[in-house]
């Protein structure tokens, strides 16, 4: 499946909560959405992919928009990974690999003899479920965190 890109309706989604509680798009109805995936857990630009998502919290909440992050991980190591970094945002294991096939960001390449995992991407959801930003990356760089401030605060 292709990513999704600007204009197109976001997938609804049930992603497993680090307390095993279900993460999806329609709790967030009437909010703006930031979806940050990320391969995994624990691997250096990861970790710094989503600590400074966690930085950004005030300048999000007074945007009207909620972090969520996405990696294939079990809800195990999302929670340690967590805790760990402080993260102040829910993190949601797409185990089944369903939201990242759906968001057309599962990287099914070969990347030193691994595959399935969620390719480093953002999305920005306006609170009618519309994507309103999309950026999939090399992996190695991180995404445009001044862009997405700037689309979150064009809505």
């Amino acid at each position: 499946m292709a990513a999704l890109k600007q204009g197109d309706k976001a997938p609804d989604f049930k992603l497993v909560g680090t307390n095993l509680e279900p993460i999806t798009l329609g709790n967030y109805k009437g909010k703006n959405v930031i979806l940050h995936f990320f391969p995994l857990a624990f691997t250096s630009v990861c970790t710094e992919q989503l600590c400074t998502a966690n930085g950004e919290d005030n300048d999000y909440a007074s945007l009207n928009a909620e972090v969520v992050g996405v990696s294939v991980d079990s809800p195990f190591v999302l929670d340690k990974f967590a805790k760990e970094n402080n993260l102040k945002f829910p993190l949601g294991s797409d185990f089944n690999r369903k939201v990242s096939k759906d968001y057309g960001v599962l990287f099914d390449g070969d990347f030193a003899g691994m595959s399935g995992f969620s390719m480093r991407s953002a999305f920005v959801i306006d609170g009618a479920g519309v994507v309103r930003y999309a950026e999939i990356t090399d992996g190695k760089t991180l995404p445009s965190f001044v862009k997405i401030k700037e689309t979150l605060a064009g809505l």
